[in-house]
């Protein structure tokens, strides 16, 4: 769980020579970490905070602070007769609460963990501490979630111990389509797409045509479930989707490499053509007037984060890479087409 405040706007956030790492472990310590942040560019390293803070279970709620892993909130709460052992198994890179919350990351039925979410602690670019919760109709809720942490630095959240044992007592275990690649030796590429249910078989073919047509191996498909939970702002699942991860082989060279990305491209049109969309957690493969028709609200996630953060001082390689596609001049504008 890392944070990076930059200040001055032209320094080089990827020299880690240049950008101090601030350990913190307490929501003192990050508003301090934050304030120093309005004087020189900080990276903060809140992966300290990762205890459970309290359990009411008269009301069913639990608080912990960002960076417990699941697994640690699994352990603590069948200590109180609560199970919820599916969340232990959360994929990488998701595998603190925090980061799920972030992302409205898919939970083992499918339905993203920002359902289970009752209310948060932020503290602010500027080091100020906000709280917000599901029934006080703060915006700044529906913005954190699924806010992949440009908001503000996520410190606390409260979940609901019924939402997620129901939730873990429906875990759904994905489909693995097996492919035998055993004899090939190429690096593993992977794209994963979002397919309305009832196009999935017509998608499935149209990968093979696509990775057969350029000779290239596939590794395998596996296919999840995801449900629908239209409360994040920055929503990825407004409806059920059928999530399709692709793993497909490239030699490990340049022009491999390329190809490599062509290939995601082509599999990511082919799934908007069929009506489908992609996890807005990565964004690298879709053009501008994807990201737009997928996200239409896109632009007013970015407007109301520079009403909070004027300077853009809260950032990540999400936040900049989402930013660099969005800035981009069209091609038609480019060439005049």
């Amino acid at each position: 769980m890392y944070a990076t405040l930059s200040f001055p706007a032209a320094q080089d956030l990827n020299d880690p020579r240049r950008v101090p790492l601030v350990r913190v472990r307490s929501a003192d310590e990050l508003r301090t970490a934050l304030r120093h942040g309005r004087e020189y560019a900080v990276t903060v390293d809140g992966t300290g905070m990762d205890r459970v803070l309290r359990l009411d279970a008269a009301r069913g709620l639990v608080e912990l602070q960002a960076a417990t892993p699941w697994a640690e909130l699994a352990r603590y709460l069948k200590g109180h007769k609560v199970s919820i052992e599916a969340f232990a198994r959360m994929p990488k890179p998701v595998n603190t609460v925090g980061e799920a919350v972030s992302q409205a990351a898919p939970g083992p039925d499918g339905l993203p963990v920002s359902a289970h979410v009752i209310g948060i602690t932020l503290v602010m670019p500027d080091g100020t501490l906000r709280r917000a919760d599901r029934h006080g109709g703060d915006k700044l809720f529906r913005l954190a979630l699924g806010g992949h942490g440009v908001i503000g630095v996520l410190y606390s959240v409260t979940l609901s111990t019924a939402s997620l044992q129901a939730s873990a007592a429906g875990a759904v275990a994905p489909v693995e389509l097996a492919v035998d690649a055993a004899a090939d030796v190429n690096a593993d590429c992977a794209v994963e797409c979002l397919l309305p249910p009832d196009a999935l078989d017509a998608y499935l073919r149209k990968v093979r045509t696509i990775l057969d047509e350029r000779r290239i191996p596939l590794h395998g498909i596996v296919v999840r479930r995801y449900r629908p939970d239209a409360y994040a702002l920055l929503n990825w699942a407004r409806r059920e989707w059928a999530g399709v991860e692709v793993r497909f082989g490239v030699k490990s060279t340049i022009c491999a490499s390329v190809l490599g990305s062509q290939v995601r491209r082509a599999l990511l049109r082919a799934a908007i053509s069929a009506g489908g969309s992609f996890p807005i957690r990565d964004t690298r493969d879709a053009t501008r007037a994807q990201l737009e028709a997928c996200y239409p609200m896109v632009h007013a996630f970015l407007a109301d984060k520079r009403r909070g953060d004027q300077a853009e001082r809260l950032q990540n390689a999400w936040y900049r890479d989402l930013i660099a596609k969005i800035r981009c001049e069209p091609i038609e504008s480019r060439w005049g087409s």
